[in-house]
């Protein structure tokens, strides 16, 4: 995957101000105040940092945990794992693999077939009805 490579300021003269807490400072958006928590039609969600798409429509879920949740990405590629020992936990964080936005973590109680959840803060996220 080809990376985009931007500066500081050029994130933040693109970015709203929780999308950049977000996706560059690896922030969380409040529990159910996401714009797509309750996205229901059909398309693809897109990072809102680069515009990769990075889940379908048919693998999101309601896990009642207030932020999309999703058992696969769209294909293998697109995020990239990393360890999150922040907050005195240990997680797996999930990042864009083109822009490496911070989207949120992925967690092994989600439902089959693959048994993740990856549980993705709104903001990091586009919508395109059209893919």
């Amino acid at each position: 995957m080809k990376k985009i490579i931007k500066t500081d300021a050029e994130w933040r003269a693109e970015l709203g101000t929780v999308q950049y807490h977000v996706l560059r400072e690896a922030g969380t958006e409040r529990a159910f105040a996401g714009e797509l928590t309750d996205e229901k039609r059909e398309g693809a969600f897109l990072c809102a940092g680069c515009g990769t798409a990075l889940f379908a429509s048919d693998t999101k879920f309601d896990s009642g945990s207030g932020w999309p949740s999703f058992t696969a990405p769209a294909d293998g590629e697109v995020v990239e794992e990393h360890q999150d020992v922040s907050h005195g936990m240990v997680r797996t964080e999930v990042r864009c693999a083109a822009c490496e936005g911070h989207l949120g973590h992925v967690f092994p109680d989600g439902p089959g077939p693959t048994g993740l959840r990856y549980c993705i803060n709104s903001a990091a996220l586009a919508f395109d009805p059209e893919q």
